[in-house]
């Protein structure tokens, strides 16, 4: 391969003296107004590359049972928000264990903190279901932690999900109406 000289025909300006100081150009900078840039860059990757989801908003009472440690009636609220996140669809899985059949999938979605704020009102708690909207399946939020990308003002939640195997028909079907007392099932004559 023979050495190639290129001229340039065009004088390029002279470049700024670099000393121990910033430079004109910083992405690091917190005072700089366009900061927020990368988090609408991040949002809007966010929604072109990720999944639409319903997110139905989980009410916090006061009522919690000291046995089972949890809060046994949760008001979930019937209509759903539509939102925008990201989560890698696993299939469903039961494995065997020595405890019995366990299923095991916790699944993560990742919402752009500002944007889900905005949405919701409040940050994704646990006990917020989040239902994909291209699967039949319901997950209900039991942890979330916020990750961040700190020098560029990106701000992520993940939230940890398991599956809710029961129906919606299962749940809210009184318990009068599916069995009697003798084990049979009330209302229906033999």
């Amino acid at each position: 391969m023979k050495n190639k000289n290129y001229k340039v025909t065009t004088k390029l300006p002279q470049l700024p003296e670099i000393d121990e100081g910033a430079g004109s150009l910083n992405l690091f900078d917190q005072e700089n107004p366009d900061i927020n840039l990368f988090n609408l860059v991040d949002d809007e990757m966010i929604r072109l590359a990720g999944s639409e989801f319903m997110l139905y908003k989980y009410y916090q009472t006061d009522e919690y049972d000291e046995v089972y440690m949890e809060s046994r009636t949760k008001p979930i609220a019937k209509d759903p928000i539509r939102v925008h996140g990201h989560y890698d669809p696993i299939a469903v899985t039961e494995e065997l264990t020595q405890f019995g059949i366990e299923l095991t999938n916790d699944q993560l979605f990742t919402f752009n903190k500002s944007y889900i704020e905005r949405r919701l009102g409040r940050s994704v708690i646990p006990g917020d279901i989040i239902k994909p909207v291209f699967q039949n399946q319901k997950y209900e939020v039991f942890e979330v932690v916020e990750d961040s990308f700190e020098a560029y003002g990106v701000y992520h939640l993940v939230c940890s999900a398991k599956l809710l195997r029961d129906e919606d028909i299962i749940q809210d079907t009184p318990l009068t109406q599916v069995s009697d007392d003798i084990g049979g099932y009330a209302g229906i004559d033999d």
